[in-house]
């Protein structure tokens, strides 16, 4: 088949082409290679997808026979339609098949053998392709962007053809150009010209020189694939719409050995996957989004992954982890009905793409078998959130209520960062959580932010007390709920209790006087973010449902058995700020020692030169040394639950490091990583905390509304006099927080998988 299909390549590049062809097998990538384990019975399972998830109509399915059984002994009917001959047999015991136009609601999918009383049922239930499954309700408005979305090879995608913003399913060819440096259109006029040039190569005479064929080709670059070899750069990018996100899908693959489905995959495609992110989160709500996390990675490809990403799983246009959860679902579940079951799937993001990759792997875990993440937060709703209304907070104190009493020194003790500047680049951060725009506002007061120009006419506003609010709570209602007899989110946010600047006071940085006066006058915020004289509460239900559904990342589910490798550029010290502190790798490390009593399936690295070439190869190496410990676990036949494999499969050479690049030559220096410690690590890379642990709160820093407490004298240096005492004893007359009793609410995770409609397999009412 491979030599009868040989269509292009100028001489050079045929050699690499005849090389790579082989006979007419069929390989299967829907699944493990090996057999399966003989059953003793029949039985049906979706391999794209959960059966009570099925979305888009289709369904990639396996029926494993009994030891005894025979293929030609199945029978399949999908409802009413006999669909026997859809399945393809894989391996003595396997078939596989891709089920099309399944209806809406629920199907039956039956499996019999003759002459025996064998037989299994499976319930089915479908959804539109473009959602929702588990999200709740679709957000509205939404704003539709596939004609200002660029396809790899430059043109725009085009108008939507409908209100869920869907384009048909493309597939595009893209070559590297040795000449301009960057991808360009296999176009259909190219490759007529390959035609001919390949046949001019079939016909040219023995010891012709090759060198007078014409060759318009000679511009396809060339690049070193997985197994070694030099195969031409050219990459398959797949494009199309799932839950009102554009998604891409790439890898490499040569057009002349055939198209590519479950059952013949890419002689380029190592059967392995990862799925990127995009960060941010500022103005990322009501829109379907014009890039994706980026799926043209040479480095990925040298090493053989597929790369797909979708516009929803970048967080700057959209800031909901459920809803990227959701994408995250139906785009695997296109990526194995057209190419098989991947071997394994890593999530890779930095900023906001680390919440979407711990967010999934711990709620709705087997989406991701790995997470590799850089300049982490644990999730969008409580260290990141907390930190910036705190910074908002202080910033406002510091410059407007009280910008007299507090040193910079002062200030930055009670902020506890490792750069003054980012008390206010925190506080303009809180953008995110404020639905209010002011054209003379300073940007550490600003809000409603919009990525969409328009989108700013609908903006909530005085004059608009009916408009859009772009606040993270509300990009979130159908888990937070509305305020009752308003449209406003409730929200998760809570500083009754917190004594901001308790370490700076205790440390003799600032005066008790000081500390009187910020606690009483810090205030908290509105619903619309205005400062007012009281503290906020959260609302309670918000609250119980941000930890009962993972929106604070819990840890100790999906994430108990999942390798995760931190790593990150250093940006505590930024002149101008930074809200990426190391402190919130740290803050998930704890999540994970609380839930799991451990953490050794959690890798951080610091200092790195983060790339895949040989000037900057660290994150290529953390990609293979993934690949090993994600293969390993897969081979590991002992009897151990994941977690312990997980935990024994990790690469000797996968320790916690940090590099000195201080002199001449970096240093790797291979030492456990800790938020506070006398090691070589914490002297280069040292860890800072937020305010909230200047209060005294955990660094997992996980409570959204700390429990109570009565004022303890032993609390305070000896230099806070009994009048001053007493009237601390006004300024928080409920008490102050009790860090280590957790959060007031009592809730606790409520288990993975959870929905908010319109499915209702473990919904969370």
């Amino acid at each position: 088949m491979c030599t009868d299909r040989i269509k292009l390549w100028h001489l050079p590049l045929l050699v690499l082409l005849l090389g790579a062809c082989s006979s007419d097998e069929i390989v299967s990538t829907a699944g493990s290679p090996e057999l399966a384990a003989e059953s003793e019975s029949l039985s049906i399972a979706t391999l794209s997808t959960k059966p009570w998830l099925v979305s888009g109509g289709d369904v990639l399915v396996e029926v494993t026979l009994g030891a005894n059984a025979r293929a030609g002994e199945l029978t399949v009917h999908l409802n009413d339609t006999d669909v026997t001959n859809e399945f393809i047999e894989v391996s003595p015991q396997r078939l596989q098949a891709l089920l099309v136009d399944l209806p809406l609601g629920e199907s039956t999918l039956h499996a019999s053998l003759s002459g025996s009383d064998e037989s299994d049922l499976l319930l089915l239930t479908n959804y539109p392709i473009s959602g929702p499954i588990i999200s709740g309700p679709h957000e509205t408005p939404f704003y539709c962007q596939t004609s200002e979305f660029q396809l790899i090879g430059g043109d725009l995608l085009g108008e939507t053809s409908d209100s869920n913003c869907s384009v048909d399913t493309r597939v595009d060819y893209v070559y590297w150009s040795t000449s301009e440096a960057i991808f360009r259109p296999l176009t259909d006029q190219l490759m007529n010209q390959l035609v001919t040039v390949a046949a001019s190569v079939n016909n040219v005479e023995p010891g012709a020189d090759a060198e007078e064929i014409v060759d318009p080709t000679a511009d396809i670059g060339t690049i070193i694939d997985y197994r070694g070899e030099t195969v031409p750069f050219i990459v398959r990018v797949e494009t199309g719409t799932v839950n009102r996100a554009i998604y891409e899908i790439a890898m490499l693959h040569n057009p002349t050995q055939g198209d590519v489905d479950p059952w013949n995959r890419s002689a380029n495609w190592n059967g392995k996957l990862v799925y990127t992110h995009g960060g941010g989160c500022r103005g990322g709500w009501y829109q379907q989004g014009s890039s994706t996390g980026g799926v043209m990675r040479p480095g990925l490809f040298e090493q053989g992954y597929a790369v797909v990403s979708a516009t929803l799983n970048v967080f700057g246009q959209n800031c909901n982890d459920l809803l990227a959860s959701e994408t995250h679902i139906m785009v695997k579940e296109r990526f194995i009905e057209h190419y098989g079951v991947p071997v394994y799937t890593i999530a890779t993001g930095a900023s906001g793409g680390s919440y979407q990759s711990h967010q999934t792997a711990d709620n709705y875990p087997d989406v991701f078998d790995g997470i590799i993440v850089a300049a982490s937060f644990p999730d969008v709703t409580s260290a990141t959130i907390f930190t910036v209304a705190d910074s908002r907070l202080l910033h406002h104190y510091f410059t407007e209520t009280n910008a007299e009493t507090f040193t910079l020194e002062q200030q930055l003790a009670v902020a506890g960062y490792g750069s003054w500047a980012s008390i206010a680049n925190l506080a303009s951060a809180a953008a995110r959580l404020d639905p209010l725009y002011e054209f003379d506002t300073a940007p550490e007061q600003q809000g409603g932010e919009f990525s969409i120009a328009a989108l700013e006419s609908q903006r909530y506003g005085a004059s608009n007390p009916n408009g859009v609010r772009a606040t993270v709570y509300d990009h979130t209602v159908n888990v937070y709920g509305n305020v009752e007899d308003t449209y406003i989110a409730q929200r998760p946010l809570d500083n009754t209790g917190v004594q901001y600047g308790l370490a700076a006071l205790n440390e003799g940085v600032i005066t008790p006087r000081q500390f009187i006066d910020l606690n009483r006058d810090i205030g908290g915020f509105d619903r619309d973010m205005n400062p007012v004289t009281q503290r906020h509460r959260a609302d309670p239900r918000a609250g119980k449902r941000a930890i009962e559904s993972g929106r604070i990342l819990f840890g100790g589910a999906g994430l108990a058995s999942t390798p995760i490798i931190d790593y990150r550029s250093y940006r505590d010290h930024a002149e101008n700020g930074d809200i990426h502190m190391i402190v919130h790798q740290f803050s998930t490390r704890q999540r994970l020692l609380n839930a799991n009593g451990h953490a050794n399936n959690h890798i951080m690295q610091v200092g790195g030169l983060w790339g895949f070439t040989a000037d900057e190869p660290d994150l290529g190496e953390l990609f293979r040394q993934m690949d090993t410990w994600l293969m390993g676990i897969q081979s590991d036949t002992s009897a151990d639950e994941l977690s312990a494999k997980v935990v024994n499969n990790k690469p000797a050479r996968l320790v916690d490091a940090c590099w000195n690049s201080v002199g001449e030559s970096r240093i790797r220096i291979e030492e456990t990583q800790t938020f506070r410690g006398n090691s070589a690590c914490n002297a280069l890379y040292p860890a800072y905390p937020t305010p909230r642990h200047v209060a005294g709160a955990p660094l997992a820093n996980d409570i959204v509304s700390c429990r109570l407490r009565a004022l303890n004298r032993a609390d305070y240096p000896s230099t806070i006099t009994p009048q001053e005492f007493t009237e601390l004893g006004r300024v928080f007359p409920d008490g102050v927080c009790d860090w280590s009793r957790g959060d007031s609410s009592g809730a606790q995770h409520q288990g993975t998988w959870v929905s908010f409609g319109p499915s209702p397999v473990n919904k969370l009412y």
